[in-house]
This record gives C-alpha cells, sequence and structure tokens, in this order.
C-alpha cells in the first residue's frame, strides 16, 4: 500500500511574495534552502521585488543563498530610498550578522 505523500517531497521551507493593503510583503518560513530560492526565482524572476515588508519571523534555517535573497531585497529597497521592514527570527539575525561586513 502506497501513502498520499509517496514520491513526493514535502517542503521544507517556503519563500512567497504577497499583495497586502501596505504594500508588498515577501514571507520566508521554515528551514529555507536553495530548493525554496530557486522555486522563488522560477515563480517571481531574479530581480529583487518592491517590498515594504520582509516577514522571516518564522524561519528556522536558512542557507546562503537565502540569505543573499534577504540582502538583496533589503539594499534594493534602501537604494531605492524605502527602507524595508526586516521582521525576523534568531537565525535570520545570526545569519545576517555574520554575513555583515566587519570594520574595516
Amino acid at each position: 500500500m502506497t501513502s498520499p505523500s509517496d514520491g513526493l517531497r514535502a517542503a521544507r521551507g517556503v519563500v512567497r511574495l504577497l499583495n497586502t493593503a501596505g504594500g508588498g510583503v515577501l514571507c520566508l518560513a521554515g528551514a529555507v534552502d536553495d530548493a525554496a530560492v530557486a522555486s522563488f526565482h522560477r515563480r517571481y524572476g531574479r530581480e529583487p521585488a518592491r517590498v515594504e515588508v520582509i516577514d522571516a519571523r518564522s524561519v528556522t534555517s536558512l542557507s546562503p543563498p537565502v540569505v543573499e535573497l534577504l540582502v538583496e531585497h533589503l539594499a534594493a529597497g534602501y537604494r531605492a530610498g524605502r527602507p524595508v521592514l526586516l521582521r525576523r527570527s534568531v537565525p535570520v539575525a545570526q545569519a545576517l550578522a555574520a554575513a555583515a561586513p566587519g570594520p574595516c
């Protein structure tokens, strides 16, 4: 007997764009890995989306491509003069702190 999940790999993490009354929201949740980022790029393209908020409070772990995705979206907002609000989990805060350039 087979189960309904036979042959299907469960998603470990997700990256999605939501349109809300307050503007675009980049949502990340779970164990976000390279596959989740690749799926996001296939769905939405590689250019950073115009978002007002990044909600990463539910992220339990993340890979380097996820950090890159976050930094790209934060930087795009900053360059456009519209800083993006980042709601982060502990793993996200740690990954971004590790990725930040140190003093020269």
